[in-house]
């Protein structure tokens, strides 16, 4: 049993194929890849997060929360870029701790991704009600507040009922994007394409526009005093961070397309590190106008781009424009995550960890068309049912996780197979990779009680479907 807990997996010539049947289309390039990375980052962190981090914890120093929290992704980037061109498979962080870790600790990756695609999709998708009510009304529209708030709500530690029905827009929109992943990648990543050009254009626009209005008093003090442990103060800027590094989630998801990619050893590092560089530009820009245009302590809202706006009559106009371009921009997101995480499914079901269910390909769509239903499925649940700030700590949590066996494992692998091709090396890695390790752990260590409970919550239950199906099933375990 120890042997197999933390046997290696060494060869992944069995992952291009569904062992004869059909297989996956490759139809991405570069920059398709990169617009991948685009959409997945640039949503909630953006249009939600940005606002929330400011008012609740660091104030305007929220830009250094953002800086942070880009440091650390900036890190493990480079350790996921080195990954991509030794395994240009679709498992992403699952399949590298796989090769390096052993079996216990893969499934401990993959089954905290479940958290970081699954999980973060349904906060995006609650997150797009806010802007879609705000659209509605804006025409004169008004959904009735029960069919737009979750049911459930957290607060003071305690997971207490609303009185509200479910999170419809949430679970519409959720919907609408399984079936279109369903069809094809090809018409998933062009849809993508078209909504990363729109938004990154209307965030430029906002961005141009909000500036000229701009206070500067707004800025001051830029780190407020410190009025209790995580708000305000370092200790703000730190939980912040914890809370922003959201906001840079997806970026690696680019690695999950791989087996889709025309050329994966050489579009996954351009389209994983340049994703990261345009993101964190665009969310430096954003968070600097947005506490610009109005004081830090009133972004505490659903849709905090819209608040600022409204204390600005001149910039009315920007308003629909805010509003269609955080539609967009949250879609996008919630399309990547729901062609990644019924991937990262795929690739634990070739290994017999998982029901081979989640291992069939669509004949004509040439999709995991199965996996996807199941993955949207259970999205759409979560949207319906749980507030967004409980489903974005509980992501960003899964995310540093996994970010912490990636940066390790680049390091491991160095010395116990120096041998292999790397077309894409990490600079300095006895430098970056423990880095990269200790600032994950130090954003995991700002993260309240109560997520550290449902994280272990979470485990038992990962661990109770390990030893009780992937042991028994698993395809190295066979082979051993």
């Amino acid at each position: 049993m120890l042997k197999q807990l933390l046997a290696r997996k060494t060869d992944f010539s069995d992952a291009d194929d569904s062992h004869g049947g059909p297989s996956l289309r490759r139809t991405l390039g570069p920059w398709g890849v990169t617009a991948l990375g685009i959409g997945a980052v640039i949503g909630t962190g953006i249009f939600v997060v940005t606002g929330q981090a400011a008012a609740e914890h660091a104030g305007p120093a929220v830009l250094m929360s953002f800086i942070l929290a880009a440091i650390c992704s900036g890190f493990t980037a480079l350790c996921y870029a080195e990954f991509a061109t030794l395994i240009p498979i679709s498992g992403s962080s699952y399949s590298y701790a796989y090769a390096t870790l052993g079996e216990m600790v893969a499934w401990f990756i993959g089954w905290n991704m479940v958290l970081e695609y699954g999980i973060s999709a349904s906060a995006v998708a609650a997150s797009w009600t806010g802007y879609f009510t705000s659209l509605l009304d804006h025409v004169g529209i008004h959904l009735p507040i029960a069919l737009t708030e979750a049911p459930l709500a957290f607060t003071n530690g305690h997971l207490v009922t609303t009185g509200h029905i479910m999170n419809l827009p949430a679970v519409a929109i959720v919907l609408a994007l399984t079936w279109l992943c369903y069809v094809g990648i090809r018409e998933s990543s062009g849809l993508n394409v078209l909504m990363v050009a729109l938004k990154v254009g209307l965030i430029i626009v906002v961005v141009v526009a909000g500036y000229r209005y701009v206070d500067p008093a707004n800025w001051h003090p830029f780190i407020p005093a410190e009025q209790g442990p995580g708000k305000y103060g370092w200790s703000g800027i730190m939980r912040g961070a914890a809370m922003v590094f959201f906001a840079y989630i997806g970026f690696e998801a680019t690695s999950t397309a791989a087996q889709e990619c025309k050329n994966p050893q050489k579009d996954l590092p351009f389209g994983t590190l340049v994703s990261l560089v345009i993101c964190t530009v665009l969310y430096l820009a954003m968070a600097a106008v947005l506490t610009g245009l109005i004081s830090y302590t009133e972004l505490g809202t659903s849709e905090p781009v819209v608040t600022a706006i409204r204390a600005h009559p001149e910039l009315g106009w920007l308003r629909l424009v805010v509003e269609i371009g955080a539609l967009i921009g949250l879609s996008s997101v919630i399309l990547v995550m729901i062609i990644a995480q019924p991937r990262i499914f795929m690739i634990m079901s070739r290994d017999g960890l998982l029901p081979p269910v989640f291992n069939r390909i669509h004949p004509k769509h040439r999709t995991p068309h199965l996996n996807t239903l199941i993955t949207g499925a259970g999205i759409a649940i979560l949207a319906a049912l749980f507030p967004l700030d409980l489903l974005a700590d509980l992501t960003s949590m899964g995310t540093l996780i996994a970010f912490v066996a990636v940066c390790a494992g680049v390091l491991i692998l160095r010395y116990t197979s120096p041998e292999l091709p790397r077309l894409f090396r990490v600079p300095a890695a006895w430098l970056i990779c423990p880095a990269g390790v200790i600032s994950c752990v130090a954003l995991l260590s700002f993260m309240a009680w109560f997520n550290w409970l449902l994280m272990i919550t979470w485990t038992v239950i990962g661990l109770a479907i390990y030893f009780g199906y992937g042991v028994r099933h698993s395809k190295l375990r066979q082979r051993l």
